[in-house]
């Protein structure tokens, strides 16, 4: 369903984007409040550094599996397609393509930004609060298929995916930046 970009109603696109993003949010805390207080009575959290490292690279195992998936399709159109099958440098993408290598794009963004988040908050903390970066993966998987189903429908429709996949990947982010600072200060302060 392709909307001509004159026809978009831009304020009301907005408050979609505001209204889902808001949801989206919402979501978010309600899943990794689950995580959290949910999971450390199903599994132990590891302590030690190497091990905490190896949780994390296997959940993310399931963000590489999305980029995967996103690479198919992508391949798949080119080598179906004779528009396309030429290559990015050759053409602008036919529009069967088009959604399919923005999806590509945007989910190479959010996986380097979970992924190097992840694994940094992973140094920096250990037992039951690991369960944060396990709940973020899961909310990783339900934010790009939102997102990929919303996409032809226009921003208002992705942005619950888009916020459910970078969130907590910006909430993680940020949280690590601040115990790192946190770290910094303590040693120079002490």
């Amino acid at each position: 369903m392709e909307v001509a970009l004159a026809e978009i109603d831009l304020r009301a696109e907005q408050a979609k984007i505001v209204r889902n993003a808001l949801l989206a949010s919402l979501f978010c805390a309600l899943v990794l409040a689950g995580a959290y207080c949910g999971l450390p009575l199903l599994f132990s959290f590891p302590t030690r550094l190497d091990e905490r490292l190896a949780l994390v690279l296997q959940a993310d195992l399931f963000i590489v599996l999305w980029l995967a998936l996103a690479v198919r399709m992508v391949s798949r159109v080119r080598f179906v397609s004779a528009e396309d099958n030429r290559g990015a440098a050759y053409a602008a993408p036919s529009a069967q393509l088009a959604v399919k290598a923005a999806f590509l794009q945007n989910t190479l963004e959010q996986s380097v930004i979970a992924i190097g988040a992840h694994l940094t908050l992973a140094t920096l903390i250990d037992g039951s609060a690991l369960a944060l970066i396990v709940g973020a993966v899961v909310l990783f998987v339900i934010g790009r298929a939102a997102f990929l189903f919303g996409y032809p429908n226009g921003a208002g429709a992705r942005a619950f995916g888009m916020v459910v996949t970078a969130l907590p990947s910006i909430c993680a982010a940020i949280w690590a930046l601040w115990l790192i600072g946190a770290g910094f200060a303590k040693d120079v302060f002490s």
